[in-house]
């Protein structure tokens, strides 16, 4: 059997280095990685490769930078050869980005099977890109791959049939237990024992200078008495310039290039809270147990709100300095463990896949 990876983005790299590994130990499976190179730099992508024990990929597309219309364009024109000449057994996506909704249609065009990582999630918002992704890549996907019930649900009622869908975890998980004994602070942040960590990296949040502008002034706020950590991910980097927004000669307010996943997730287990717009972010607190406020209207993981440690607070934010004090001064409550986020959803992917006739 010949499986065929793509992934294109950070979030991929994390779900497909556990998946890589446990179809690695059934014979007779030849696995062929392919990067699209939707993110391209190395702080972006080649870091998280070697942190991940993830192999060289056989094929990068390079296919840059560009709107999401034109680099999904650029992926299915790069793409398509690739998959008509190697004519694998299965293709499998993962998550919901620019790479994974190209693929689908490829492999649709070309009669190629196709399995989704990570389906069935939705935010029921489609003016996120993302949503759209996650909804043509489901309806074209042969295998649907799911980590919690409420993927289940969705998936029914947009019936899609229920002998294609197997409910497996959550792969990020599965790298997170695997490197979290790895994970270390960066030496210059290694004496802070009480911090904020931020990310924001959404064009509907960083795109919005005005709103920028407003959360950077929470954070300096938020700063006086709590040290804050800011990894800034390259557009909210141009945004924050365009922003004029003075945020430096603030010892208290640290403004962070992108990190490695290592230093990140160590990072995430030592903080105070996390504020943040990402969705995989919002599962890692969860099973790590550290509060998490996300900065978006919905989430398309709703089982981080109900059992893991999530609260939306919208873009409002008046309501995230509220929220904030709040976690502040709660005492931490005990994670509840959420089921089959345990550490082993990629060796379920591989039985079901080398299983098939």
């Amino acid at each position: 059997m010949h499986i065929l990876h793509v992934v294109g983005a950070r979030p991929n790299f994390m779900k497909a280095a556990p998946v890589l590994h446990a179809l690695r130990q059934y014979p007779g499976i030849r696995q062929t990685l392919l990067h699209t190179g939707q993110h391209y730099d190395a702080g972006m992508s080649e870091v998280f490769f070697r942190q991940l024990g993830m192999p060289e990929p056989d094929i990068n597309l390079a296919v840059g930078s560009g709107s999401p219309t034109q680099q999904t364009a650029e992926i299915m024109l790069r793409l398509e050869p690739v998959v008509g000449e190697q004519r694998p057994d299965w293709v499998l996506v993962y998550g919901d980005v620019n790479s994974t909704v190209a693929a689908a249609f490829v492999c649709s065009k070309l009669r190629v099977p196709l399995a989704h990582v990570e389906a069935g999630l939705r935010s029921r918002d489609r003016s996120m890109p993302e949503e759209i992704n996650r909804l043509i890549t489901d309806q074209l996907s042969d295998l649907l791959f799911t980590p919690s019930p409420d993927a289940d649900d969705n998936l029914a009622h947009e019936g899609i049939s229920p002998e294609k869908i197997y409910r497996v975890g959550n792969v990020m998980i599965d790298t997170l237990i695997r490197l979290l004994p790895q994970a270390q602070t960066p030496m210059d942040l290694s004496g802070l024992d009480r911090f904020v960590l931020v990310t924001l990296h959404r064009p509907a949040n960083v795109d919005d200078l005005p709103w920028l502008r407003e959360m950077l002034a929470a954070l300096v706020e938020v700063s006086h008495d709590t040290e804050v950590l800011f990894p800034v991910h390259p557009r909210t980097a141009k945004r924050l310039a365009e922003a004029n927004t003075p945020c430096t000669g603030n010892p208290r307010l640290h403004l962070l290039p992108p990190l490695p996943y290592l230093e990140f997730l160590a990072l995430q287990r030592d903080a105070q809270v996390v504020i943040t717009d990402s969705g995989g972010i919002q599962e890692e607190t969860s099973y790590l147990g550290v509060p998490c406020l996300t900065v978006r209207e919905n989430t398309e993981r709703p089982i981080t709100l109900t059992e893991g440690t999530n609260r939306l607070v919208g873009r409002d934010i008046s309501q995230l300095r509220q929220q904030l004090r709040r976690v502040l001064a709660e005492p931490r409550e005990k994670p509840r463990a959420i089921p089959l986020w345990d550490g082993h959803a990629a060796e379920r992917i591989a039985k079901i896949l080398t299983a098939l006739p």
